[in-house]
């Protein structure tokens, strides 16, 4: 009896037909949980700093994967957006590739500053975006204008700021092509996140544009995408170095 119980109580968290929400959030989960089995298996053909950027970028999709696990349960078992799991994430994730950039960008002069800097602006533009989404929902324009500024400041330091000004001295060609499409991730990939905000139902200024059940598809697809990509873009990078140096 109470195996038949705990079945049926797992029956009811299975994927159902036509759920396209619940789809990607299945591969989501395991899209990323695949790319960390990846990266930490490579990180051990790296050396020096290659292999802590790899280990980043490694926990940044096991985070997201585990976090994906849990959402895509919620969305079976409920049919509405995880929004507190997706903060929880983001909060945990976005930091960390900042602290990508960094990384690469230190053998060339690259300050703590610039680290905290961009880890600032990213924490900065989540919890706003999260007040917005959550607390003050009614006003979620406004919150959302706030969260924006932090946006832009983590795209104007990849783009125009020292950062930038840090992979142009650099006189490493695969370092200034893996700099500019992390740069095309921050500015084109990330952008979602404040479109999809400004979508939000009855308050947004997009409100009615997208159907909610969209911006979960555009958020999952996107999140599997841009950190899935930005590791890729780091493990290019550490086998291009590895092969100058050979």
């Amino acid at each position: 009896m109470e195996f038949n119980l705990n079945f049926q109580t797992i029956m009811l968290t299975v994927l159902q037909p036509g759920d396209y929400v619940g789809f990607t959030f299945f591969i989501g989960s395991m899209a990323m949980m695949a790319a960390s089995v990846f990266f930490f298996f490579e990180m051990w053909n790296q050396e020096g700093k290659w292999r802590t950027s790899l280990l980043v970028s490694g926990l940044i999709t096991f985070i997201a994967a585990v976090h994906y696990f849990y959402m895509r349960d919620f969305w079976a078992t409920n049919g509405t957006s995880p929004t507190e799991f997706r903060y929880i994430d983001w909060i945990l994730t976005v930091p960390l590739m900042c602290v990508e950039f960094y990384l690469i960008l230190k053998a060339f002069g690259a300050k703590q500053s610039l680290l905290w800097k961009m880890v600032f602006y990213s924490l900065w533009m989540l919890v706003a975006g999260y007040l917005g989404e959550t607390l003050y929902r009614e006003s979620s324009p406004l919150w959302g204008f706030i969260s924006t500024i932090g946006y832009l400041g983590i795209v104007y330091e990849v783009w125009m700021g020292s950062a930038k000004k840090l992979a142009n001295n650099s006189n490493n060609p695969a370092l200034q092509s893996a700099f500019s499409a992390l740069g095309w991730f921050v500015l084109v990939g990330w952008a979602i996140y404040p479109i999809g905000y400004m979508a939000i139902e009855g308050s947004g200024w997009l409100s009615g544009v997208l159907n909610p059940k969209s911006l979960d598809i555009i958020y999952n697809i996107g999140d599997a995408v841009n950190k899935i990509g930005f590791g890729l873009v780091i493990y290019s990078l550490a086998v291009s170095s590895k092969k100058v140096q050979a």
